[in-house]
This record gives C-alpha cells, structure tokens and sequence, in this order.
C-alpha cells in the first residue's frame, strides 16, 4: 500500500506529517495526517486514532487541539483521517454541512446515491489501518486506541463497541450518542442506509449497548454544559442510561461552562492523551 508526502514539519522533536493515498473503499483520493513523536525514531510506538466532527478535515484536530506537545511526551503516534471522502461528484453530496462531504458518519452507505463511496466504517476499520501497519515502521497496531468529537465520537463509540480487541482505549468529546434519536442522525442515516430503522443501529451508540455490545474498559467522555447542541442532538442522559443497565463502565464528565469548540477539547485533551496512554502502555 502507498501513499504520497504532501509535507512534514518537526514538531515537539517528533514530525507532523500529511499524505494522501488513492483509496480503494472510498474510491477516491483521502488525506490523512500522522504524528509521529520522538519516540518513533527508535522503536515501535502505540496508534491513536483521531475522528473529526462535522464540516472538519484531516487538518482540524492537528492544527487546533494542541495535542502533539503531550503526545510527543507519552509516545503516542497520532492519526487522523479526513470526515469522508472528496470530490464526490454525487447530487447532494455538497452544500450541507451536515450532510455529506465533510460528514460522513464513519459508517458504510447502502443506499445506490452513496454506497459506492461513502464508506468510511471500513475505511477507518480496515483500509487506514493497513496503509499504517504497512507505511509507518514504527506503528505498534496491536497497541491501538480511537477517540473523537462529536460526529467523530460517535464514529470512535460505535467503531469501539463493534470491533472488540481491535482497540484498547476509547474516549469522545460531545459525541453523537444516539443519531437514531436526533435531527442530525434523522436527516443523515436514512439517506445514507435507507428507510428502515434497524440498518441504523449498527452506528448508534445507545442501540449497541442495548443490544448487547461492549468495551472491554471504560468509556471516557466529556461534555461541555453550555455546548448549544446539547439538549438536541447530543443528549449523554441517553448514553449514562444504556451503560449503566448495560454495566458497561463509563466515566461522562459534565464540564461547567464549556461548548461544542476545540478550545474545549485544548482544556481536557491531556486527560484524554493520559487515559489512552495507560491503557497502551
């Protein structure tokens, strides 16, 4: 598997790089970034995966969560793929944030508009994956985690709960927890899987755990009180309730004051690199 440089800058004594490669589940070009630290220069290190939110890029968490100062410190390589795939050409695929290119729901589409290439679960789970155990000598992939914000919360939640063993750490800022509950899933799921409700379960948080998925640890994550999607697309009550009689262990923190933004996720982005580096070590 190959990809293409398009550039690298040192960072924190370690590198942030960005490449590209012809990608053959979403059958187009996708950009992705990797940090790798200092520790990478000498031996094999563990992968965290980063999922970003709605309207984000590969660059998004990169540039603005200042995560490579701690990464750097913990041995962490850092990887972060583009929201879905580019360049579509596919009627209605562009023009709606919230919809889309630049949101596509970590899912793999079935529906004939999209299925072609909307295929990021399999992107994530299987293709991105690959090209780094195959690409990047220093990558430990046995040792991995996947963590994200919002729309890629919810891909981190979901992608966590399916593929037991895969990852040993899982954590979300704001995450979707149950799309098959709120006006972003409502409007997203039908177009990309069709009408019927039970192919949206796969990829809603509450459904899994209720029909019998789990993680093997804890769940962290965190939620800004003056987030302005809170009450309507976000709703953790859902997500506390289906762990707690799932008893699946979950640590959701409520944090005063703070919104949807990546300067909530700069404030407790240490916390997050430290839960996955323990359990990577």
């Amino acid at each position: 598997m190959t990809f293409e440089t398009i550039s690298e800058q040192r960072c924190f004594g370690g590198i942030q790089g960005f490449y590209s490669h012809a990608s053959s589940e979403t059958g187009g070009t996708m950009k992705f970034a990797v940090y790798h630290p200092p520790q990478a220069a000498t031996g094999k290190v563990p992968v965290l995966y980063y999922l970003a939110g709605l309207t984000c890029t590969e660059e998004t968490f990169i540039i603005k969560a200042g995560a490579q100062r701690l990464a750097a410190e913990l041995g962490l390589m850092l990887v972060a793929p583009d929201t879905s795939p580019r360049n579509t050409g596919i009627e209605g695929a562009t023009g709606d944030w919230e919809f889309g290119e630049a949101a596509g729901f970590y899912l793999d589409a079935t529906t004939p508009a999209f299925a072609a290439r909307f295929r990021m679960y399999s992107y994530v789970t299987r293709e991105l994956p690959a090209l780094i155990a195959a690409g990047f000598a220093a990558a430990d992939t046995a040792r991995s985690g996947i963590f994200g914000h919002s729309m890629g919360g919810h891909g981190a939640l979901t992608i966590a709960l399916k593929n037991p063993g895969a990852y040993r750490s899982v954590s979300a800022f704001a995450p979707i927890v149950a799309p098959s509950q709120v006006p972003w899933g409502l409007k997203a799921l039908p177009r990309y899987l069709g009408e019927d409700r039970v192919a949206w379960q796969p990829y809603d948080t509450v459904a899994l755990l209720r029909s019998g998925h789990r993680f093997d640890g804890t769940l962290l994550v965190d939620q800004g009180d003056a987030d302005k999607f809170l009450e309507p697309q976000l709703k953790p009550e859902l997500l506390a309730a289906a762990a707690k009689d799932a008893g699946q262990a979950l640590t959701l923190r409520l944090q005063p004051g703070y919104d949807h933004s990546y300067y909530f996720i700069q404030t407790f982005i240490e916390d997050h690199l430290r839960h996955h580096a323990r359990a990577l070590a």
